[in-house]
């Protein structure tokens, strides 16, 4: 290292000079140009699926919230008695639960199944099994006893949720043709007075 300097009357500049040393050859061994490319390239795919399992998990846990809003705001009105005063039938009680469904749920995807139970630890709040016609509809057969005052009454409110698979294998489906099932069960002693 040389130190070369040069002076004048007000000032006086010093500047060190380093000796040239000569570059690697090109190659892949020398030349770093291109190699956060090449990184970001083998990050990008998990990182993209990563996003991907992110979305579809938020949406469907944000329409599994929204069925349960949706259940508690329409099982009011068997815990009530209302909808049992009125003489609601099965077809307009889903017609009250679609009613109070968030804009992006479609109503034709909504099952209603109220049963009554003689005790709690009896109450049916299992997943139940779906069959399917030939068109692929949900065509079980569901029940709708809505109880009498102060009856155990268990109120499943269900969706049949479209999710896609994602990448890497990442599939939230329970049902087949990529659907999952979103269920709300509420389980209550309907007021024993009604007026």
């Amino acid at each position: 290292m040389r130190k070369t300097g040069e002076c004048g009357i007000m000032s006086c500049r010093s500047r060190l000079s380093f000796p040239q040393i000569p570059r690697p050859l090109a190659g892949l061994g020398g030349d770093t140009r291109g190699a956060a490319l090449i990184e970001f390239a083998f990050v990008v795919g998990p990182l993209m699926a990563l996003m991907v399992a992110i979305l579809q998990t938020s949406l469907t846990y944000f329409a599994q919230q929204n069925l349960e809003t949706t259940a508690e705001k329409s099982v009011r009105q068997l815990l009530t008695g209302a909808a049992q005063t009125s003489n609601m039938s099965q077809a307009q009680f889903k017609t009250l639960v679609c009613s109070k469904l968030p804009s992006f749920m479609k109503c034709a995807n909504v099952i209603v199944d109220v049963q009554v139970a003689s005790n709690f630890s009896s109450a049916n709040t299992g997943v139940p099994t779906l069959t399917y016609d030939s068109s692929g509809n949900v065509n079980n057969s569901w029940v709708y006893q809505p109880g009498i005052p102060g009856q155990i009454t268990v109120a499943r409110i269900m969706y049949v949720w479209d999710v896609s698979k994602g990448p890497l294998g990442f599939d939230l489906s329970t049902l087949s043709g990529g659907k999952r099932l979103l269920i709300s069960t509420s389980v209550f002693k309907t007021e024993p007075n009604w007026s």
